[in-house]
């Protein structure tokens, strides 16, 4: 497990390094890194915002999806696009997703990041989204995430439990 772990985050690094090395991402960020790391991206503001307003390639999406706990329904959803046109992006090898999109991915990302943090586990984390949460008015957070407002919710009780606070 921890194994498959590593796979996925090494793949992650790769396709972010190779993202920010296009000229048109270097163009927004203002350190270019050789290497760059998933952890590191998702705390760094600037290079969120040049990869929101560059747009995220199906490449980068595709190993985000393949780490988080969402289905491709559900990634549909959050994207406001159907299933089928993800299909077709994933077969156009130069798909770039909108800036609308792409924050939605990074938006997705930073609540599995934090999610996992918490729960150590992906499984454990996928029974939390889609159980309902007193905090969240019975909710399920899953339901929460198709919005900003919505996802900043279920990261505040993300939050709040990482310190103890379970109501």
């Amino acid at each position: 497990m921890a194994t498959t772990n590593k796979v996925k985050e090494y793949k992650i690094d790769q396709e972010l390094t190779s993202f920010f090395s296009e000229p048109d991402v270097m163009y927004y960020n203002t350190k270019p890194k050789s290497s760059v790391k998933y952890s590191d991206f998702l705390d760094d503001k600037m290079m969120i915002i040049s990869a929101i307003r560059t747009g995220i390639p199906y490449s980068l999406f595709d190993v985000i999806q393949e780490q988080a706990p969402f289905t491709e329904s559900d990634w549909a959803s959050f994207l406001d696009v159907s299933t089928k046109s993800l299909q077709r992006y994933k077969v156009s090898a130069t798909h770039h997703f909108k800036s609308i999109h792409s924050e939605k991915i990074i938006e997705m990302a930073e609540v599995t990041k934090i999610g996992l943090d918490f729960f150590g586990d992906i499984e454990k984390l996928k029974l939390w989204l889609n159980t309902p949460n007193f905090a969240l008015s019975s909710l399920k957070p899953i339901e929460l995430l198709k919005d900003s407002y919505g996802k900043e919710l279920v990261l505040s009780v993300l939050n709040n439990m990482s310190h103890g606070i379970f109501v």
